[in-house]
């Protein structure tokens, strides 16, 4: 099996010129990519202890589900406005080009529970940011963040001090 960073498909002048996209579906469509992808990241949990997992729509969604059956914890969704079908607390939050706002039903989460947050992608850290707000407003704890790749040159880091993030792949650029 090649290194994980192999499988990433990097695209460059996208969505503008001097970007380079990292594309996580080149590691979704290859079988050893995607097993390696998630026991990458779920080897970053090995010495953790906590009682949930939670992923964002939709590609936590991907990484999350496989992490927590492999570990017996139960996943938790949060989604995109208006698509929880029972009571939920929602989070506004600021992204590059305009404003998005996350839910998760209000029941998901119990006071004092720990919680893994699993996603694709850390970049400003905004989505993880708002994620975390929402689990605390709930009274849980978040004892660990873990993503497949991070662009260390957008400082996601900067707006979780003080939580235990590591990604797997680290890009020094945007």
């Amino acid at each position: 099996m090649k290194p994980i960073e192999e499988y990433v498909r990097s695209i460059p002048d996208f969505p503008e010129s001097g970007i380079i996209f990292r594309d996580v579906t080149s590691v979704l469509q290859d079988a050893d990519g995607l097993m390696l992808a998630i026991d990458l990241m779920q080897e970053k949990l090995k010495d953790v202890e906590f009682d949930v997992v939670v992923g964002p729509e939709s590609r936590g969604f991907i990484f999350g589900v496989p992490i927590a059956y492999n570990l017996h914890k139960p996943f938790i969704p949060i989604r995109k406005k208006g698509k929880l079908p029972c009571e939920t607390v929602s989070i506004k939050y600021e992204l590059e080009y305009g404003i998005a706002e996350l839910e998760m039903h209000r029941d998901a989460i119990k006071p004092g529970q720990k919680v893994v947050i699993i996603d694709d992608l850390i970049a400003t850290g905004g989505t993880n940011e708002a994620m975390i707000k929402l689990v605390e407003g709930l009274g849980g704890e978040v004892v660990k963040t873990v993503f497949l790749m991070e662009l260390e040159g957008l400082k996601g880091r900067d707006k979780l001090k003080g939580y235990d993030v590591e990604s797997v792949i680290a890009y020094p650029g945007k």
